[in-house]
């Protein structure tokens, strides 16, 4: 497959963090994309530097690129920015009531 940000952030979308009921791209955790053949690195932040389903979502986020051809995988996670709720996307602020 060939690899794309867009491609790669449609696949991300399908990923929803555990404890919302908005997927991580809406959520706006997913800070940047790099792409090199089949190689990805993700940039991403998480809710907050205790979420507890930290592990599940980084997996999940390796898992999905690996299931759709990736050969590499590697997930950065940062606190800079610090994500806020307003990171979110508007349909996502919409559905959570923001």
């Amino acid at each position: 497959m060939m690899f794309t940000e867009d491609k790669v952030l449609d696949l991300l979308s399908n990923i929803y963090d555990p404890e919302l009921p908005v997927d991580i791209v809406n959520l706006g955790l997913i800070y940047s994309v790099k792409i090199s053949e089949s190689n990805i690195h993700i940039i991403m932040t998480l809710t907050s530097p205790g979420c507890p389903a930290s592990t599940e979502i980084i997996s999940n986020v390796s898992n999905i690129l690996y299931a759709n051809g990736a050969n590499q995988v590697d997930v950065e996670i940062t606190w800079q920015p610090i994500w806020t709720p307003n990171m979110m996307s508007e349909e996502a602020k919409s559905g959570m009531g923001f």
